[in-house]
């Protein structure tokens, strides 16, 4: 366990930290974590000066490599390198933010100056103000996030080159592309809170770590003219270890490409529609944004007082496990220095939990969940689910219907639940595939839709901070020609 808390030294009357100078740093940042604690201490010392009893600073630096080549020839290289220090000043219940990207002492109380300035002409909110002191983290576990990718231009440009090279050479039907890349980011943060005037005691937050994320991905096309087809594929991870091979990458991203050829429309029908895992995860997402604070106390989702409540079919759960370790959605604590811990969010279908900040959750007279920032690591199950419940078996469940592989548009409203978007993917006969189609739209309403959903496949899919298999709903309407 690390240890949360920090006790501030006193800051120098003339602080400013060169990046070349002082402690070293972590491989591939220019700041090292005690000179991200002076900066903080210098910002919430200058705001308890001017008359701010209660504050919060945060210091940040994010470095990393992004290439992409398309046709085998590289188009773009970029490297970037952030940084950025942001404090919000609490004047009784009056508060205001300001950040800056210079980090000398001049700059910093200048920034501090201004979020003090904001605060005294703000209206009061009666729950502005830090986080519950009860609901800190004062301790927190290490959950390696951080696996920095030592990587050149010149070795991400190979990896690209191979990526695209991999779907090219699957078959002769591939003829062009929309290009490949290869992404190695990471990032670091020191944050703090000032409570009454005082630092480092328990309940009172001060915390930050490292953290990484990789990618390699690819759009292959096939066809000619009006009969072209694209998909695409991804991996990401935190690790660049664990990221599929440029070849796996490719090859999948070409058989799916090719799959979509020779597609179809289709008439205007009625039909079950079973969602891949990789967009069954947009659901599990549009459950967390009718179930987040900000939509429930606006009262601008269609899950409003929805605690307690069925709202997706009985046998479902969801599950929220922050402390994954190596988790692409894992955090010891969320945005405000909350602690945060596994749950169950949804038994039986049963909403048991929001997601809520302290300061949503003071506006609908509730405690905070965690969640300032959004979600870590959900798990949507089925307890009907079976190991052998492969994509082929979820084909047999749905029978006669439409497997959607790709959505496109917004079309979600939040407020009434009806949702409508572009769909392509393919139809499905005797529970195979038929042939592909694409030009239709797919719509209903999201309470139907979570109530209607009669199977969750083995097939599971990390997306982000989601985790689901394909999910079958009973019925929906399909727009075709």
């Amino acid at each position: 366990m690390k240890k949360a808390s920090h006790t501030p030294s006193q800051p120098s009357a003339v602080l400013s930290i060169p990046a070349d100078r002082g402690p070293k740093p972590l491989a591939g940042f220019q700041y090292a974590r005690s000179q991200f604690e002076e900066l903080v201490d210098l910002a919430l010392a200058h705001a308890l000066q001017l008359g701010a009893s209660d504050a919060a600073a945060e210091v940040s630096e994010g470095a990393g490599l992004s290439v992409s080549v398309r046709k085998g020839e590289l188009e773009n290289v970029e490297r970037n390198r952030d940084k950025s220090l942001g404090v919000t000043v609490y004047l009784g219940q009056k508060r205001g933010n300001a950040s800056t990207s210079d980090f000398s002492a001049a700059a910093i109380r200048q920034t501090v100056q201004a979020a003090y300035d904001i605060a005294r002409f703000t209206a009061e909110d009666p729950v502005a103000g830090l986080p519950d002191a009860a609901d800190i983290a004062d301790t927190y576990p290490d959950l390696d996030l951080f696996h920095p990718w030592a990587l050149n231009s010149e070795e991400a440009v190979q990896i690209a080159l191979a990526c695209e090279a991999a779907a090219l050479q699957t078959s002769k039907k591939i003829t062009n592309s929309e290009g490949a890349g290869v992404s190695a980011q990471q990032s670091h943060f020191f944050s703090a809170h000032m409570r009454g005037g005082e630092r480092g005691k328990p309940g009172i937050f001060s915390g930050g770590y490292a953290s990484s994320r990789h990618s390699l991905s690819v759009a292959p096309i096939a066809g000619k003219g009006a009969h072209m087809q694209r998909d695409s594929w991804y991996s990401s991870t935190r690790s660049p270890q664990d990221l599929a091979s440029p070849q796996a990458v490719g090859r999948y991203a070409a058989e799916r490409t090719l799959a979509r050829l020779n597609g179809r429309k289709i008439a205007t029908t009625q039909c079950p529609v079973l969602f891949e895992s990789p967009m069954a995860a947009g659901l599990l997402g549009a459950y967390v944004q009718a179930t987040s604070g900000g939509a429930l106390y606006r009262k601008t989702t269609f899950l409003e007082n929805s605690l307690g409540k069925r709202v997706l079919a009985k046998h479902l759960d969801i599950v929220e496990e922050p402390h994954l370790r190596n988790g692409k959605g894992s955090a010891p604590f969320d945005d405000e220095g909350v602690r945060t811990t596994r749950r169950k969010v949804l038994s039986a279908g049963r909403v048991q939990g929001y997601f809520l900040s302290s300061y949503s959750a003071r506006k609908l007279g509730m405690r905070t969940t965690g969640n300032a920032g959004g979600s870590h690591n959900l798990s949507l199950t089925s307890r009907l689910t079976q190991p052998q419940d492969d994509l082929p078996a979820m084909l047999r469940k749905l029978g006669r219907g439409l497997f959607v592989t790709e959505l496109m548009g917004q079309g979600v409203n939040y407020v009434t639940g009806d949702y409508s978007r572009g769909a392509s993917g393919y139809w499905v006969e005797n529970g195979e595939i038929a042939y592909p189609v694409h030009e239709i739209t797919i719509a209903g309403n999201l309470k139907d839709m979570f109530q209607g959903v009669d199977a969750v496949g083995a097939d599971t899919y990390n997306y982000g901070a989601k985790t689901v298999g394909s999910m079958l709903i009973n019925r929906m309407k399909v727009a075709g020609s």
